[in-house]
C-alpha cells in the first residue's frame, strides 16, 4: 500500500469518527494538515467515490462477517416453508435410489 492511499485510508476514518461527510476536499484538506507530502488528488476523489453514501463504522464492525447474512435468510425460508424441506430430503433420496438402477449393477454384485 502507498502512502498516498494509506494518507487517505487514515484521513477516511477521521472523518467518519467525527460523522462528517467523506468528500475528496475533505480527504486532502485533513491529508495537507498531517504534512503528508505528494499525495494526488486523485486518490481523494478514488477514495470519497468508493465510500459515498456507505456507513464506514458498519463496514469495520462487520469486517469477519461476510457469509453472515445469508444464514438469516435460510432459516427465515425453513421456517416459513417447513413443509417443503421434507419432500426435497425424500426427493435426494430417490435420486440416489434410481441413479443406482440406472446402472443395472451395484457396487458389490
Amino acid at each position: 500500500m502507498s502512502h498516498a492511499e494509506l494518507a487517505s485510508s487514515y484521513a477516511a476514518l477521521i472523518l467518519a469518527d467525527d460523522g462528517v461527510e467523506v468528500t475528496s476536499d475533505k480527504l486532502q484538506t485533513l491529508i495537507k494538515a498531517a504534512n503528508v507530502q505528494d499525495v494526488e488528488p486523485i486518490w481523494t476523489s478514488i477514495f470519497a467515490k468508493a465510500l459515498e453514501g456507505k456507513d464506514i463504522k458498519d463496514m469495520l464492525v462487520n469486517v469477519g462477517s461476510g457469509g453472515g447474512a445469508a444464514a438469516p435468510a435460510a432459516a427465515g425460508a425453513a421456517a416459513a416453508g417447513g413443509e417443503a424441506a421434507a419432500p426435497a430430503a425424500e426427493e435426494k433420496e430417490e435420486e440416489k435410489e434410481e441413479s443406482d438402477e440406472d446402472m443395472g449393477f451395484g457396487l458389490f454384485d
